[in-house]
């Protein structure tokens, strides 16, 4: 039997010989070579088509999303998904019949409804409220591979008010318990605090039109109808009480009279270390409409200012005090404050000095009363009401066992107040050091994807980056802050040796009526004259050097901002 060589046939897909035996007849055998898929080149394709089926499906879903909402709309894909985050809370809002509890102090927050100016921009609402005490915060987040996602927030407070509740509502959980407090001869003090633009001068009071204001409907005149209500009933009536009010603003850590053509004031401690507010007018009221006359006379004359969130912002923080006397005697007092709007810091380094120096007066005095209400709340034996001119004026406030405090953190619902309402929110957990888990912080973020992907590593390089930067800008911040008290303190010495110079006004126009009389001794005129220029060269001489170092701390300060503003400013 004959044998034909065997023959090899190469092809060019693949490098593989396999042997084919010829048929049984022919009894000839071929060795042909056939190519065939590795398993790697197999699974590559495999994963090629998974990934772009996913693709075809995501497009698919944002078609469809698209669809359901208007894409022309800023942040649609965030509205979304608080959309469907708000879908999984089961919500069960403050009601009018909900019970009224008794806090040493009372943290509250309060939601306002999105303004004209944020529903023209179209801004997406980034809180929710679903229950009487819980608050979410939305913050829109994108990951370093630009990814969109919602990192949820949870605060928890004695009192939420979503953006339905009235101030009758407001007034119902939080202002109104204090009243019984002074008329068992406690202190009372009840504080709106939030960011500029937030609804705090609405809420205290009342409602807005323009410049103009319905004194009526706010705290302020609620609390007043309640004292007389509660003066009128028989357990208090034979007490003898006489109810007197006071409107005063702390600007840029002066005090200034709202019932009195707003006359400068001062604030001194007495011999037996009380705080008296000097030159303070208290008004003897009878009814409430009485306290209303006084309340829109007081509220025209507060000092207000542009800043970035509100044309006519209140720069100011105005003190409405409730005195109940018994025979000349305090028997109770309530001070309701309308405080200033929160500034951060590193937001005034791009203003003008004076919008500067009113930023730093407000940072400072809402830290030294945040520190002096946790005193409060924690029975600390020192509180550090020295630190402000805020808290040195409301100190009886914070000292002894019959004093009650309630604060309403305001806050602003749209995307572009997220950070500050945040900042607002931290603030007032913590005064109180509340929390809805039993993790250290009031905040448990929660995360919601658009597309399911991991989290870069390069997250945690930039977070390092930040937390370097945020270093510098706080060592910055201080010396900022270093210079601003520097140049209160000078001011005041400066005003001290002006009032000196011009009090020797007098004497020189005495020395001046001498000389036109015929026989005035000239030897009393030489004498007079030298001590009255001796008088004036010592004061000219320690107000030149006091201005000298006013004008050096100006620079330090203005410094000081420059480096601030260079380092927020985006490279």
């Amino acid at each position: 039997m004959s044998t034909v060589s065997e023959v090899r046939i190469t092809t060019q897909e693949n490098d593989m010989e396999v042997e084919l035996p010829a048929s049984a007849n022919s009894r000839k055998h071929f060795s042909v070579p056939i190519r065939r898929k590795s398993c790697i080149v197999k699974e590559m394709e495999k994963m090629k088509n998974k990934r772009e089926e996913k693709r075809a499906q995501n497009s698919e879903r944002r078609i469809k999303r698209a669809q359901e909402y208007d894409n022309s709309f800023p942040n649609w894909e965030f509205a979304r998904m608080i959309k469907e985050f708000r879908a999984t809370l089961d919500c069960h809002p403050l009601t009018l019949t909900d019970p009224i509890e008794e806090h040493r102090i009372c943290v509250c927050v309060r939601k306002r409804p999105l303004n004209k100016q944020e529903l023209t921009k179209k801004e997406i609402d980034v809180i929710s409220v679903p229950s009487k005490c819980l608050l979410f915060v939305h913050e829109p987040k994108l990951k370093v591979d630009l990814t969109k996602y919602l990192e949820n927030q949870a605060f928890c407070f004695d009192f939420a008010f979503d953006e339905t509740a009235s101030n009758e509502v407001v007034y119902r959980f939080t202002a109104r318990p204090l009243v019984h407090t002074i008329f068992q001869g406690g202190k009372a003090t009840c504080f709106a605090y939030g960011q500029t633009g937030s609804g705090k001068t609405y809420t205290m009071g009342g409602d807005l039109s323009g410049k103009a204001q319905n004194a009526s409907k706010g705290i302020y005149a609620m609390a007043s109808r309640d004292v007389f209500l509660l003066k009128n009933q028989p357990r208090y009536r034979n007490l003898g009480l006489e109810v007197y009010v006071t409107f005063f603003e702390i600007y840029n850590g002066k005090l200034f009279d709202l019932l009195n053509k707003k006359a400068k004031l001062r604030v001194l401690e007495d011999g037996k270390q009380q705080v008296q507010v000097v030159g303070l007018q208290e008004h003897l009221v009878n009814c409430a409409d009485d306290v209303i006359k006084m309340l829109d006379m007081g509220s025209a004359c507060r000092t207000s200012g542009q800043t970035f969130a509100n044309s006519n912002s209140s720069r100011s923080h105005a003190c409405f005090q409730i005195l109940l006397r018994a025979k000349g005697r305090v028997h109770g007092k309530f001070s309701l404050v309308d405080l200033a709007g929160n500034e951060r810091g590193a937001d005034t380094s791009s203003a003008d000095r004076q919008t500067r120096m009113e930023g730093a007066e407000i940072n400072k005095s809402l830290l030294a009363l945040k520190e002096c209400i946790r005193a409060l709340g924690q029975n600390k034996a020192h509180t550090p009401f020295r630190e402000s001119k805020l808290t040195q004026v409301l100190r009886d406030s914070f000292i002894g066992e019959n004093s009650r405090t309630c604060m309403i953190a305001m806050i602003s619902p749209g995307i572009s107040s997220c950070e500050y309402t945040l900042n607002t929110l931290r603030y007032a957990d913590r005064v109180k050091e509340l929390s809805p888990h039993s993790g250290p912080s009031g905040e448990q973020p929660t995360e919601m994807e658009t597309e399911e992907m991991e989290a870069s590593s390069n997250g945690a390089l930039i977070a390092d980056d930040f937390s370097k930067e945020e270093e510098e800008l706080s060592s910055q911040m201080s010396s900022f802050n270093e210079a601003m008290t520097q140049i209160r303190e000078l001011e005041e010495r400066a005003m001290e040796e002006l009032k000196e110079i011009v009090q020797q006004g007098p004497g020189w126009l005495e020395l001046s009526e001498m000389t036109e009389q015929p026989d005035y001794d000239l030897e009393t005129f030489v004498n007079k004259a030298e001590s009255a220029l001796a008088q004036q060269t010592r004061h000219f001489s320690a107000l030149q050097d006091v201005i000298k170092a006013l004008r050096l701390a100006m620079q330090l300060e203005e410094q000081a901002s420059k480096q601030i503003s260079s380092k927020k400013r985006p490279q």
